[in-house]
């Protein structure tokens, strides 16, 4: 009898767990595509093609961008950049995506910024044409980019 009790408890102590798991779990949410390309022009530091890679969390999204287009001018170190990337709303209006995050880059490396943090509503359609994207380094040099056509292959929709 005592075999059965323990067993018993064992079954009712995981079957709790397995609760608890799923009370905690994160919750499902997809941004589509997960990755788009835009070219961009960044003045007299130059332009090109750029890579966004975006992510979501229930309603909190980031998005990364890379560039080999955009070259770090000087060295620069971990978390350094101030970047803001605003991005236009299929229907009107903006979201801004902000943040600090960037690896240590040595002079000539691509640019590299983000996660750059924002907040999304279901079905918000996000786009980088018409919008901007603002680096800064040492609080006074400012990189400003726009993109010349739409993103490929298109806008990023939140779930």
């Amino acid at each position: 009898m005592r075999g059965k009790r323990f067993g018993t408890g064992v079954s009712l102590a995981a079957g709790a767990l397995a609760v608890c798991g799923l009370a905690f779990a994160p919750t499902a949410a997809a941004v589509a595509p997960g990755a788009a390309t835009v070219n961009a022009d960044c003045g007299s530091w130059g332009g090109g093609e750029a890579t966004l890679t975006a992510t979501q969390n229930g309603t909190s999204a980031t998005v990364t961008l890379n560039t080999s287009a955009v070259t770090a001018p000087v060295a620069l170190g971990k978390d350094s950049l101030v970047s803001e990337l605003t991005m236009v709303k299929a229907g009107g209006g903006t979201t801004v995506l902000k943040g600090t995050k960037n690896p240590a880059m040595a002079t000539g490396d691509a640019l590299e910024v983000g996660p750059l943090s924002g907040t999304v509503a279901s079905g918000d359609s996000l786009e980088a044409f018409g919008g901007t994207l603002k680096v800064t380094a040492f609080g006074f040099i400012t990189i400003t980019c726009t993109a010349t056509a739409p993103q490929a292959p298109g806008p990023f929709v939140f779930d």
